[in-house]
């Protein structure tokens, strides 16, 4: 089974899925939408009313400025692979909870592993502190290329709702951090380091990320 095929599964799991309270109040469960080879991922908090309710991630007006700043760089959604850290909507649009988080675990797992891009950006500050593993603001953080989990690199900006809300001022910082994922895209992958020798057991892998941890 192939790693398109092996995302199929994962998709079919999380919408069959009812490991926490989330599964009682959704529409239907966003698993994520795009290119399964995707370089590029980006990844919410959880989807909000419009996605519940059609079963794809970023729609409605944040998702009309999300397509809008992806052309201005030369790419389409369909270029792309997006998706939230969980995959229900929590009601009210709160913030999910710690246990929703660790119920959607293994499907972000999951999707970054399948699809592995080399680029991955995370919208908003909810999925910036969780994935970066920091209470620092988004403001703090955006406009930086982090060095991030399995070789891969993360690159925070602002939830496009945040844009919609604070005018030319965030847009001008979101446009910015869009034209860095550009650069990085366009940089030649980084070869892989020279193999040490290794004359004793090697450590197991770091726990780089408290979500997958």
């Amino acid at each position: 089974m192939n790693a398109i095929e092996r995302l199929a599964v994962l998709r079919a799991e999380a919408l069959a899925c009812t490991a926490c309270r989330l599964a009682e109040t959704r529409t239907q469960v966003v698993f994520g939408v795009g290119d399964p080879e995707a370089d590029l991922m980006f990844i919410g908090e959880a989807p909000g009313r419009n996605e519940d309710l059609q079963g794809e991630p970023f729609v409605g007006a944040a998702g009309k400025l999300l397509t809008q700043l992806l052309s201005e760089i030369g790419l389409e959604r369909s270029d792309v692979y997006i998706a939230n850290v969980v995959k229900c909507r929590p009601p009210g649009n709160r913030d999910p909870r710690p246990d929703e988080i660790d119920a959607c675990k293994p499907f972000l797992r999951g999707q970054l592993e399948l699809i592995d891009p080399r680029v991955v950006v995370t919208l908003g500050n909810f999925a910036t502190k969780l994935l970066l593993r920091t209470e620092t603001g988004i403001t703090r953080l955006r406009g930086h290329v982090y060095a991030w989990w399995r070789g891969k690199h993360l690159i925070p900006t602002y939830h496009p709702a945040a844009a919609l809300r604070g005018g030319e001022r965030v847009l001008a910082a979101m446009r910015d951090d869009f034209a860095l994922v550009r650069q990085t895209l366009d940089a030649p992958p980084e070869p892989p380091p020279e193999p040490e020798p290794v004359h004793e057991p090697a450590p197991a892998e770091p726990r780089q990320l408290g979500l997958f941890g």
